[in-house]
């Protein structure tokens, strides 16, 4: 039963954002929807945050599109419900690709099974011989911007901002999907040519102790979080990226059961945020 005076949520969610291979507002449509049995929601375009949030109880960024096609006003809306103490759900204190994507490099340095990382051409002797390598910028989202270099041009690459890592020949992606510190599900893309040619994955307890450790690494204490992984060659696993910002679910791949469960654990995370104030 629907409570009689239940608490209000902003969904942040940008309907018109075109993404390869995936329709967020097909998501952001169904999941708002099925939250609406415990909550009062509004949608909101992520440039209308700010305005609107003050009547809310807790706002909820979700399929929001990459932040760097408007990172001051993304900027201004962190300020903005870090001084007011607005709820924010993911909270804004993660670490990982909320940030940008250094931590990668911090993760390689550290010794923590990621793809090898750097960011200055000093440490360009620490990645592993490559025919090529991958160049992204650190404020990167959606493979933007983001270029192959083949080895004999490595030493033109350009610092600043930007990531240096070999180019994996892995064998699939496989993502995992976190509510709080809970497992909820995880999908795979056998071929790695159709990386949203999504179909769920029997992970096995070597997989999630590898998904779970950086889940732990974040120290998030509320929220989604997707542990996107790539198989290498010699079979282990190494991390893509954390997204811990507005991590998109893949919802329409799972079946009913599974996308159920996640949204009973969804709606329970949720409330125990507002609980927490």
């Amino acid at each position: 039963m629907r409570p009689e005076n239940p608490p209000r949520l902003l969904y942040v969610t940008d309907l018109a954002y075109e993404a390869k291979g995936r329709r967020y507002c097909d998501e952001d449509i169904r999941l708002s929807s099925r939250l609406r049995s415990d909550f009062d929601l509004a949608l909101c375009h992520p440039l209308d945050a700010v305005r609107l949030m003050g009547s809310f109880d807790a706002v909820v960024v979700r399929n929001s599109g990459p932040v760097l096609h408007y990172q001051a006003r993304y900027d201004h809306f962190r300020e903005r419900a870090a001084a007011a103490g607005t709820l924010v759900y993911n909270p804004l204190t993660g670490r990982a690709d909320m940030t940008g994507k250094r931590y990668l490099v911090e993760l390689s340095a550290a010794g923590y099974p990621v793809i090898p990382t750097v960011d200055r051409a000093e440490d360009l002797g620490l990645l592993p011989a490559a025919p090529a390598y991958v160049v992204k910028p650190e404020a990167g989202a959606d493979s933007i911007g983001m270029e192959t270099v083949p080895a004999e041009r490595l030493t033109e690459i350009t610092f600043g901002g930007v990531l240096v890592q070999p180019l994996i020949p892995f064998r699939y992606e496989v993502s995992f999907y976190f509510v709080d510190q809970d497992f909820q599900y995880a999908l795979h893309a056998p071929d790695p040519a159709r990386r949203w040619e999504l179909v769920p994955y029997d992970a096995t307890p070597d997989d999630l102790a590898f998904a779970r450790r950086f889940v732990a690494w974040n120290t998030l204490d509320h929220g989604i979080q997707r542990v996107d992984a790539c198989r290498a060659p010699d079979g282990r696993l190494l991390l893509v990226e954390l997204e811990d910002l507005n991590p998109y679910l893949s919802l329409d791949s799972v079946d009913p059961g599974t996308r159920d469960a996640f949204v009973a654990r969804m709606t329970a995370s949720l409330h125990d945020l507002l609980r927490s104030r």
